[in-house]
C-alpha cells in the first residue's frame, strides 16, 4: 500500500497547480471509479521508492541509468520522483491519466496471445525526452499536470477483469517513470493468473529490471536506433542499457518482441540497421519479432516528412536476410508485411488488417501447413 506522509509537508515539494493538459487515450472516463480533481491532495498518491541511495549531494535514484541525484525538494528527470526529507518518492502510485481497452496488437505484439484484450494504462512522466515523441502530451509532463484517474493496484486488477481483459498494459508513457505502481500492479495481476505487458524504451537499471521482470510476461521494447550519438541526441539516451534490458528479458523468460522506429535523416540509414539486426541475430534474437514503425511528423520533428514506405521494406529486408525470421512493418495500413508468415513453408499463417486477424492457421503453437513451431505464446 502507498506510504502516507504529512500532506502539509508533502504538498510544500509538489504542489499541485491547475492541470495544464490530458490526453485521453479511448474511453478512459467509462471506466468505474473517480476522477481525480486540481485541488485533490497530491500526497496521497505517493509511495516511498524502493532504488535509491542517499549521498552527500543527495538522494541518488537507482531505477534507471540517468541516476538522478536530488536535493531536498528537486524532481527527477522523468518528472515523477521528488527529494522529500532525503528520500525519493514516487509521485505516480495509483493515479493513471490514460485508461483503455486495447487489442493486444496494438501495443504491438504480434506473438502473444492474438485477438485478445489488454486493460491499458499510462501515468504521466518518462526517463527519456524524445524528439519524436508520440503521446508527448503525457511523457513529458509530471502527474502533478494531467488529469488523473484515481485507480490503486488491487483495482487495476479488478478493471481488467471486469472489462473481460487477459493481460494489463503498462504502456503510453513509460512504465519505469512509474516503477512501483508498475511492480505492486504486476504482482497483484500475477497472483491471480492475469497476464502482465510491459511497452518500454527499456531504458532501466539491471537490480529493478530484474525484479518486476518475474511478473511479466510480455515485453515490447523501442530499440530506438543502434547509435550512441543518435541515442543521445535524439533521445536523451544511450544504447548499451537498452541492449542489456533485451538480454536480461530473455533470460527471465519474458516474451520478447522488438519496435525500431525508422525516422528520416535520425534513424534511416541501411549500414547502422544493418549492424542492429546482425547484432540481434548474433546475440539470440533471431526469432524474437521486429517491427519496423513508420514515422509520423510529431512534437519537436514535425518539419520531417514521414517515413517513406521503400525505406521501411529494404529495412524489413536486411532483417530478414541477417537471420531475423519474424519482421514486421507498423503504421503502414494494408501493407502484406504485417502478416505473420512460416519461416519453413512461407505461408501466411497469421492474416492481419490493422489490428483484425482475418485468418489464423497456427494450431497448437505449429503451422498448419507444414507442422512448423512459430516462436510465441498462442494460449
Amino acid at each position: 500500500m502507498n506510504k502516507k506522509i504529512s500532506k502539509r509537508d508533502f504538498l510544500k515539494y509538489t504542489t499541485m497547480g491547475a492541470c495544464a493538459c490530458f490526453l485521453q487515450v479511448g474511453r478512459a472516463n467509462a471506466f468505474t471509479g473517480k476522477w481525480l480533481n486540481p485541488s485533490d491532495e497530491l500526497w496521497k498518491w505517493s509511495k516511498l521508492s524502493k532504488y535509491y541511495i542517499e549521498t552527500p549531494r543527495g538522494a541518488k535514484c537507482l531505477i534507471c541509468p540517468n541516476e538522478c541525484t536530488l536535493k531536498e525538494g528537486e524532481t527527477g528527470d522523468c518528472r515523477s520522483r521528488v527529494n522529500y526529507k532525503g528520500k525519493i518518492y514516487s509521485i505516480g502510485y495509483g493515479n493513471p491519466c490514460s485508461l483503455n481497452v486495447d487489442p493486444i496488437e496494438k501495443k504491438p505484439l504480434y506473438h502473444f496471445l492474438p485477438e485478445s484484450r489488454t486493460f491499458s494504462l499510462a501515468v504521466a512522466g518518462c526517463n527519456l525526452a524524445c524528439l519524436n515523441c508520440q503521446n508527448w502530451q503525457i511523457s513529458q509532463v509530471s502527474p502533478k499536470e494531467t488529469r488523473n484517474f484515481e485507480l490503486f493496484p488491487e483495482d487495476v486488477y479488478k478493471q481488467a477483469l471486469h472489462y473481460q481483459c487477459q493481460s494489463i498494459a503498462y504502456t503510453y508513457s513509460e512504465p519505469i517513470a512509474f516503477y512501483e505502481y508498475f511492480l505492486d500492479s504486476a504482482k497483484i495481476a500475477h497472483e491471480h493468473g492475469m497476464k502482465n505487458v510491459m511497452v518500454s524504451a527499456g531504458y532501466i537499471n539491471e537490480k529493478p529490471l530484474r525484479e518486476v521482470a518475474r511478473y511479466v510476461d510480455a515485453a515490447n521494447i523501442d530499440l530506438k536506433s543502434f547509435d550512441d550519438d543518435i541515442y543521445a541526441r535524439l533521445n536523451a539516451g544511450s544504447l548499451q542499457p537498452v541492449l542489456d534490458t533485451l538480454k536480461i528479458l530473455k533470460e527471465e523468460g519474458v516474451w520478447l518482441e522488438i519496435t525500431n522506429l525508422i525516422v528520416p535523416e535520425w534513424t534511416d540509414n541501411m549500414g547502422m540497421i544493418t549492424r542492429m539486426c546482425e547484432w540481434l541475430a548474433k546475440n539470440g534474437f533471431e526469432n524474437t519479432p521486429l517491427h519496423f514503425s513508420r514515422f509520423t511528423p510529431l512534437y519537436k520533428l514535425t518539419h520531417l516528412p514521414a517515413t517513406p514506405v521503400n525505406i521501411l521494406n529494404q529495412a524489413r529486408d536486411i532483417a530478414l536476410q541477417s537471420g531475423i525470421k519474424y519482421v514486421y512493418i507498423g503504421n503502414v495500413p494494408g501493407s502484406d508485411a504485417q502478416n505473420t508468415i512460416c519461416p519453413k513453408c512461407n505461408r501466411i499463417v497469421i492474416e492481419r488488417k490493422g489490428y483484425r486477424i482475418l485468418k489464423n492457421d497456427i494450431v497448437n503453437g505449429k503451422c498448419r501447413h507444414c507442422g512448423t513451431s512459430i516462436d510465441g505464446v498462442w494460449s
